[in-house]
């Protein structure tokens, strides 16, 4: 499949996070003025903290923007680790702290299974229509969101035959720093978004974009989001300052 609906934005790495965060902010204004409110769906980990921190000062009318998360881990929503926690702290301050978190763990709910709480984050998200701006991030190893190149439930998560739904994923490696089960958005689900866009920053992670973007494949799960024609999708590569 050719890569028809990505395009590329380049940027110094002190530009990319204002310049990104601006046009985020573009976007879901526009859907405000279209139909009333906003959905912007994340990532978590250390690579977006610099773009939230520029998005949330932003002025937009947050009050009619909904947030929630492309994948998050199994754990409370209070846990240091918990992808719903960074979200609250680094983005949902300052004139953004009017938005509404939906996270895809319920805070009332016990954790349960991975697949019995991805059925639950599900619901949760599929209530809240398909993502005006969805932001990723990939991971050296080609993963975005929790879809890992290991997963044993990856060929079903990546199945565009599937309905959007959020799927439980069990590593046998799970990283040291995380060694947490996952829930996280299936490919359908990511695909449904308006639009979607790839911050990607580094020489090992420019070489592993290059190798997404000659083919897809289950054993670099971002290629697939790369060659699809249902959502367009803007890569901003970070260049050197």
């Amino acid at each position: 499949m050719v890569l028809s609906r990505l395009s590329q934005q380049h940027r110094t790495a002190s530009e990319l996070p204002r310049a990104l965060a601006q046009d985020i902010a573009t976007r879901l204004q526009a859907a405000i003025q279209a139909r009333g409110h906003a959905l912007l769906v994340v990532s978590g980990g250390k690579s977006p903290l610099a773009l939230f921190e520029a998005l949330r000062v932003l002025p937009i009318a947050w009050h009619q923007v909904t947030i929630s998360l492309a994948d998050e881990r199994c754990v409370p929503n209070s846990h240091a680790d918990s992808n719903a926690l960074l979200v609250r702290s680094h983005l949902l301050q300052d004139l953004a702290a009017t938005a509404q978190l939906v996270p895809m763990v319920a805070d009332d709910l016990p954790l349960t299974t991975p697949a019995a709480m991805a059925q639950a984050a599900s619901r949760r998200l599929r209530a809240l229509g398909d993502a005006d701006v969805l932001v990723l991030g990939m991971g050296t190893d080609g993963h975005t969101a929790s879809l890992f190149p290991d997963a044993p439930s990856l060929p079903l998560a990546m199945d565009l035959m599937q309905s959007p739904a959020c799927v439980g994923i069990e590593l046998k490696n799970p990283p040291a720093n995380a060694p947490y089960a996952r829930i996280t958005q299936n490919l359908s689900m990511l695909l449904s978004a308006r639009h979607i866009v790839l911050p990607i920053s580094g020489e090992d992670k420019i070489a592993v974009l290059a190798r997404a973007k000659a083919a897809p494949s289950l054993s670099l799960p971002i290629s697939k989001v790369l060659h699809q024609d249902r959502a367009p999708v803007t890569v901003w590569l970070t260049d050197q300052d």
